[in-house]
């Protein structure tokens, strides 16, 4: 992992950061699966009758698209 670059205002706080695509790509990634997750346990803690899974991804990927 390459070490993040700052960008700092005139008083030197850190208002930026830099990362290597490859990183950043990674850390989408990584948040899409924990807003799956999320999803899931969110689904599971209703008591409402389920979906088919055909539709419930439909919804997830709606819920992503307005993001």
């Amino acid at each position: 992992m390459t070490a993040p670059q700052f960008i700092t205002d005139k008083k030197g706080k850190k208002i930026s950061v830099v990362l290597p695509m490859k990183e950043y790509k990674k850390m989408l990634e990584e948040l899409e699966e924990l807003e799956d997750i999320r999803s899931f346990d969110e689904a599971m803690a209703d008591k409402k009758p389920s979906v088919p899974i055909d539709k419930a991804f439909k919804v997830l990927d709606a819920k992503r698209k307005k993001k």
